[in-house]
């Protein structure tokens, strides 16, 4: 009877020593996830400064296209509506990139890229939309477009930081040209299908910009700018005397891009002809002061500025809320812009620092450049404000880089929290190799 005891004690005590294994087992798991989540990082920052922004310019694309949208659509929350759907699927496409590591669309970068090429020369066919003369559009389903355009720049940041990324220290001169002959050749495209010169240049400004990181001497950078700085005062102040001579007739029998650039010389001469919305814009930023005229207050965005709600809408910005105002602004984006260094610079490979530094670059040379054109420092090219100029396809794809350099930040493991994650992974092996 004793011996039949023993025996039926025996699996018990195997069960519940078993049982007690996976308990112990499941809490090892989970310490060891605690571990791993405390190691990485998450730029809630950059998030933060993302939110803000989107914020501001929902608010200031309200106010600029609130009586634009009454009049030709009969609804002044119209361009709001539209924007602010495209926000948030925006925010959709931000999360769930950023849920993937982003060596994963480094793989699927060379389609990425193909695609992107494929799409702007369907803008030639009859699926090409044209609006206010320029065709630059794809038709969809209800009623919607699609600008290639912006996936251009989405895949020349993932494809040209890969390619870069592979040559690595290698990065010379002799080794990069093929690199940059690719990325120029996407910015001819650019601007052959899509007839978008502004995109063109943002597109060799990504390229460019990585290319700026990787090599080894800065002073070749530092004298083309500075000799491309003194080539355009000059053009500027030869062209001016040339101006002054021409009549209105004699500037619209000129190209398209040409008219651009000699409006831009003297705006004041051509008021109807060209100079019209860079005038305008001009009288809209002088009129803020410090504080503005107050949001809604805006008299230029009365039919008086073209597209107020696109490419001019920093103007609006001056107006309404002034020198307040577009140093709120400034500062946000300078905000983010120093929250992606932060993550290019611990970035866990070279890649990774590449794909925020093309991020970087798209955006910070969009900023400057819109500004420029709304300041009449440099001829009017149709670049939008990131995060405030109506667009939903320019919108959804920021917001994609976006989350590319939050995958990027998930990918970083912080010293101090690494230490004590490999700990934790000793441990379970050591737990591992005692049961076994």
């Amino acid at each position: 009877m004793a011996r039949r005891e023993e025996y039926q004690s025996e699996p018990r005590s195997i069960r519940e020593s078993g049982k007690a294994f996976r308990q112990a087992r499941r809490e090892e798991r989970r310490e060891i996830k605690r571990a791993r989540k405390a190691a990485s990082y998450f730029d809630y920052n950059l998030m933060i400064g993302i939110f803000f922004l989107l914020a501001y310019g929902l608010i200031i694309l309200y106010s600029a296209s609130s009586y634009i949208g009454q009049v030709e659509n009969g609804d002044d929350m119209f361009y709001f509506k539209s924007q602010a759907v495209f926000v948030v699927i925006g925010l959709v496409a931000c999360f769930l990139v950023s849920r993937f590591d982003y060596h994963f669309f480094g793989k699927c970068s060379v389609l990425i890229f193909i695609v992107s090429l494929v799409s702007m020369a369907l803008v030639r066919t009859s699926l090409g939309v044209e609006s206010f003369g320029a065709r630059r559009w794809l038709q969809l389903p209800g009623g919607h477009t699609f600008q290639p355009s912006e996936l251009a720049k989405f895949a020349v940041i993932l494809f040209i930081s890969l390619l870069f990324s592979k040559l690595g220290e290698n990065a010379s001169f002799g080794r990069s040209v093929p690199i940059l002959f690719l990325g120029i050749v996407l910015a001819v495209f650019v601007y052959y299908f899509t007839d978008n010169l502004s995109t063109a240049i943002i597109v060799l400004g990504i390229l460019f910009s990585m290319y700026f990181i990787m090599s080894r001497s800065t002073v070749p950078f530092i004298l083309l700018l500075m000799i491309g700085l003194a080539f355009v005062v000059f053009v500027h102040r030869a062209l001016y005397v040339y101006v002054e001579t021409l009549t209105v007739d004699d500037l619209a029998k000129m190209p398209f891009r040409i008219r651009r650039i000699l409006v831009w010389v003297a705006p004041q001469l051509f008021p109807d002809d060209g100079g019209m919305q860079v005038t305008q814009g001009l009288y809209a930023v002088g009129a803020g002061g410090f504080f503005g005229k107050g949001l809604g207050n805006s008299a230029q965005k009365l039919g008086h500025i073209p597209e107020i709600q696109n490419d001019m809408i920093f103007a609006v910005v001056c107006e309404e809320l002034g020198i307040f105002g577009v140093i709120l602004m400034l500062a946000l984006f300078t905000f983010i812009i120093y929250r992606m260094v932060v993550i290019a610079r611990n970035a866990p490979d070279l890649y990774g620092a590449l794909i925020v530094t093309g991020v970087i670059a798209h955006i910070s040379l969009q900023v400057i450049l819109n500004l420029s054109v709304v300041l009449n420092l440099i001829p009017t090219t149709g670049i939008s404000l990131p995060f405030f100029s109506y667009g939903g396809t320019s919108m959804l794809f920021t917001l994609a880089e976006i989350g590319l350099v939050l995958s990027v930040s998930k990918r970083i493991r912080l010293k101090g929290r690494e230490e004590d994650f490999t700990e934790e992974i000793i441990r379970e092996e050591d737990f591992t190799v005692e049961y076994l």
